[in-house]
């Protein structure tokens, strides 16, 4: 495996200031990182703060305790990956997740497809009352 060029973490409460911090987080990590390609950075970002968006706005907690929020992102010069976890929250309802892009007219639902549509490979697991997603990019050669 290789190494690590940049990394950034975030945790706190799932509110909508979260997702600044994390567009924030993501700033500095490309001013880390300045060998990965725009259309990486582009795409990769989208991914993330759309996974992060939704444990924002769907994550429901598993107890009276909050629902916090956590985003790690690693760039290594061939992959780009960030875990984003939902702690402390209920196992999500998947049930129309995996029939693809939903309909023109539909107000929700659109997420999961779109961060599948960004990244190379996405994982969910739940352990211990928290729900990560592991969104993995293969970056773009240079040169391209």
């Amino acid at each position: 495996m290789t190494r690590v060029r940049a990394r950034r973490s975030f945790r706190d409460r799932a509110t909508p200031e979260a997702i600044e911090a994390v567009h924030t987080e993501l700033d500095g990590l490309w001013e880390d990182a300045p060998f990965v390609p725009d259309m990486d950075r582009m795409t990769f970002s989208t991914a993330v703060i759309e996974a992060a968006s939704n444990v924002v706005q769907h994550a429901v907690p598993e107890t009276p305790t909050p629902v916090e929020l956590g985003v790690d992102i690693c760039i290594r010069q061939s992959s780009l990956t960030a875990t984003v976890s939902a702690f402390g929250a209920a196992q999500p309802d998947f049930s129309e997740a995996d029939a693809g892009m939903p309909g023109a007219d539909a107000e929700t639902g659109r997420g999961l497809a779109l961060i599948r549509a960004l990244v190379t490979t996405v994982t969910f697991t739940r352990q211990d009352g928290t729900n990560t997603w592991v969104l993995s990019r293969d970056a773009t050669p240079s040169g391209r």
